[in-house]
C-alpha cells in the first residue's frame, strides 16, 4: 500500500515537473523542474527494484544532460535580471529541494532494514542485487558486444574530433618534434652589455 503512494506521488511530480518545464518563462527555472522530473524518475525506479536504472538516472541525465542544459543556458545572451522580476529561481529551487528532501525521508522511511541506501535487497533473487545481476550478464554473456559497443563510441569521439579539428596558417601552434631537436648551446646566447648601450 505504501508502495503504491509512493508511486502515485512520484508520477503526479514528474507529471507536473514536466509541465513546469516547458510553460516556466524562465530557462532556469525549466532546468531545475527537469532535474527533479529525473530525480521523481529515479525514485520511482528505485521502488521498482531497478536501483541501477536509478543511479544511471541521477549520474547521467542530472550529472550530464542537464547540467549540459545549465550550461548552454548560461551561454545564451539572457537578460536574466528582466527575467527575475518576473519568476524567482530562488524560490523555485528551495520549494524543489525541499519536496526532494521528503521524499528521500519517505524512501528512508519506507526501506529501514537495508543495510545500504540504494540498493533494495527485498526485489533481489538469491541475494544478488540488480545491479550485480546486469554487471554479471554484460561481462559474460554479453561481453563481446559490451566491448564492440565501447569501440563505436571510440570511433565516434575520434570522428568528432577530426570532423572539428581546423589547421589555421595564422595561429601559432606548438611543434613539439622541433622544440626536442634543439641545439642546447643554441637556447641562450650571452652578450656583453656596456654602459653606453644601457644609456
Amino acid at each position: 500500500m505504501f508502495v503504491t503512494i509512493l508511486f502515485y506521488i512520484f508520477s503526479f511530480l514528474i507529471l507536473s515537473s514536466a509541465l513546469f518545464v516547458i510553460t516556466s518563462k524562465n530557462p532556469i527555472n525549466s532546468v531545475i523542474f527537469l532535474i527533479f522530473s529525473f530525480f521523481n524518475s529515479a525514485g520511482i525506479f528505485l521502488i521498482a527494484g531497478a536501483e541501477f536504472l536509478a543511479l544511471i538516472m541521477l549520474i547521467v541525465y542530472v550529472g550530464a544532460v542537464a547540467v549540459l542544459f545549465l550550461f548552454v543556458v548560461m551561454m545564451l545572451d539572457l537578460n536574466l535580471e528582466e527575467l527575475n522580476k518576473k519568476t524567482n529561481f530562488v524560490k523555485t529551487g528551495v520549494i524543489v529541494g525541499i519536496t526532494l528532501l521528503v521524499e528521500m525521508t519517505l524512501l528512508f522511511a519506507y526501506f529501514p532494514q537495508r543495510d545500504s541506501l540504494i540498493v533494495n535487497k527485498a526485489f533481489s533473487t538469491n541475494n544478488i542485487t540488480n545491479t550485480e545481476m546486469i554487471g554479471a550478464s554484460i561481462y559474460t554473456e554479453h561481453f563481446y558486444h559490451f566491448q564492440i559497443a565501447g569501440f563505436i563510441l571510440l570511433v565516434a569521439m575520434i570522428g568528432a574530433i577530426v570532423l572539428t579539428l581546423r589547421h589555421r596558417d595564422n595561429v601559432r601552434r606548438q611543434n613539439i618534434s622541433k622544440q626536442v631537436r634543439r641545439d642546447q648551446e643554441k637556447n641562450i646566447e650571452l652578450k656583453d652589455i656596456t654602459f653606453e648601450e644601457v644609456e
